[in-house]
């Protein structure tokens, strides 16, 4: 029934897949937060910058961007983010295309926790003479993830299934196995089944656990 999966690696694809999503969420949580921080600063440039980037990003479709990483970063600028290898350079190029444009959704899911924290609490840490970055960084940030875990979750599967376009540069994930075996194979139903089935595998216990851990450390108020 499933000797069409002979001479594919499905399970490599999927690890790939894995990888990508792993990376682009630590890049993005990384990212993410930066802009959080800036959208609630008192710079008034800084504040600009995140707001332009989420409205503008956010409304770019991520095949725009992880073309845009490919032809115009590498083919045009030469930009092979430190190797020549043609394979890793397309993951690598993907994985910053992933990262800029999940990083403006964590930016806004982050920015929701910020939102969930009493002012009252900045204002008592300024008074006691913290700076903007203390007050963030020990008051304002630790409640605010704790809020944030279920948003955060929501991004973290989008992000998992978004791996997909990554196959329009070459990336050899899951749904560009798909496509080679939709190609090959006369077993449409059954291919996208399988697809269908390990990204269940990877998503549900993503969603049922994270949604546990935000039940756990949810602020009591």
């Amino acid at each position: 029934m499933f000797d069409f999966l002979e001479g594919y690696d499905v399970l490599g694809a999927f690890w790939t897949t894995v990888q990508l999503a792993l990376l682009s969420a630590v890049g993005s949580l990384v990212w993410g937060t930066a802009l959080a921080a800036m959208r609630v600063g008192p710079v008034p440039l800084m504040r600009g910058f995140g707001t332009a980037y989420v409205n503008i990003v956010r409304n770019i479709p991520l095949t725009v961007i992880i073309l845009f990483t490919s032809l115009g970063l590498n083919q045009t600028l030469g930009i092979g983010l430190g190797s020549d290898d043609f394979k890793t350079v397309n993951f690598r190029l993907a994985v910053l295309g992933l990262t800029v444009y999940t990083s403006a959704f964590v930016c806004e899911a982050i920015r929701s926790g910020i939102n969930t924290v009493p002012v009252g609490q900045a204002e008592a840490a300024r008074a006691i003479g913290l700076s903007f970055t203390q007050v963030l960084n020990l008051v304002v940030l630790p409640q605010a993830f704790r809020a944030a875990v279920g948003p955060l979750t929501n991004v973290l599967i989008a992000l998992t299934k978004n791996t997909t376009v990554a196959a329009a540069i070459g990336v050899a994930e899951a749904a560009y196995v798909m496509k080679e075996m939709v190609e090959n194979e006369a077993q449409l139903l059954l291919i996208s089944a399988v697809v269908a089935f390990g990204f269940c595998c990877l998503t549900l216990p993503t969603g049922l656990i994270l949604g546990w851990v935000g039940k756990k450390v949810a602020v009591k108020r």
